[in-house]
């Protein structure tokens, strides 16, 4: 799930076609970036889902993303390889931009629609010597079932259409993308919001419930409730580069703010941590109060 894309200059290009396959979880579709020459946008089912720019892996194409590679950039030394985890896949647009900016590094993709990943490997295809590794599983599966404090770095980017699988917005889960890290390892989660702000809320003071150290970057208008839009919630067990993270997102096209401390503590004040056993009773009130299936 994205949110408008960045404004940046026009290129031009030669005569592409847009690609329709039909995948696990939907329609996909691969349509060419009429602003630069090597850029494509996946859509499942009419949702944006990721940009990418084969030229150029490391353009960043939609806001929340670029403020997730901010994350990349300051929590590690320029540079250096890291061991990343990343639940959800899309089009593989923050691993080519790990890959890119910080060489020998290792990284494993959950993505669970192994059509999407063969529609995504085929029409966009990974650069030479990468070390990307996508195993077509469930995120949930894949994060409990990874070696504890294996992982310097977990992004969580999970959508069924507009809206992450209840599953893994849980303090159960936020505990497993924990323990998959070592000491000093980052989590960073794309979070939709509102209006109205009651779920990104909870959402937010689940994460807070597994790290000690936390920060949320958004747009003010996100914050204030005046549109939808994305949250990326950073946590970890020691500290994160606030600083950096707030210069970078406040130069951004689409300008943002790092939230921190008291204005988090408040943000997140009286919002309930969602649990595993409230997401299996909340499901089953829902599949008691819709219509059920009918064989015919």
């Amino acid at each position: 799930m994205t949110e408008r894309r960045a404004r940046r200059p026009a290129r031009s290009g030669g005569l592409r076609v847009a690609v329709h396959r039909q995948v696990r979880l939907g329609g996909a579709e691969l349509v060419p970036d009429i602003d630069r020459t090597d850029a494509w946008l996946l859509f499942v089912d009419g949702v944006p889902q990721s940009g990418v720019d084969l030229a150029d892996p490391a353009y960043l194409e939609f806001e929340y993303v670029r403020r997730i590679g901010h994350v990349v950039d300051l929590a590690f030394p320029p540079g250096a390889p890291v061991h990343a985890l990343h639940l959800g896949g899309g089009a593989l647009t923050l691993p080519r931009y790990i890959a890119h900016t910080r060489p020998g590094s290792r990284q494993l993709v959950a993505e669970v629609d192994d059509a999407l990943t063969d529609l995504v490997r085929a029409r966009l295809p990974l650069p030479a010597g990468h070390r990307i590794r996508v195993r077509a599983a469930d995120a949930r599966e894949v994060v409990e079932s990874v070696r504890p404090g294996g992982y310097d770095l977990v992004i969580a980017d999970v959508f069924a259409g507009a809206v992450t699988p209840p599953r893994l917005t849980t303090a159960e889960f936020a505990a497993a993308t924990a323990r998959a890290l070592r000491p000093g390892g980052v989590y960073a989660v794309n979070v939709a919001a509102g209006p109205p702000l009651d779920s990104a809320r909870s959402a937010v003071a689940t994460i807070r419930s597994a790290y000690r150290e936390t920060c949320m970057i958004a747009e003010a208008s996100v914050l204030k409730g005046r549109r939808r839009g994305n949250l990326v919630v950073i946590g970890s067990d020691s500290p994160l580069p606030l600083a950096g993270l707030s210069r970078a997102s406040a130069s951004d096209p689409f300008p943002a703010r790092a939230v921190t401390g008291d204005e988090l503590r408040r943000f997140v004040s009286g919002a309930p941590v969602v649990t595993d056993a409230a997401v299996t009773v909340n499901t089953a009130a829902s599949n008691e109060t819709s219509p059920q299936p009918t064989n015919r």
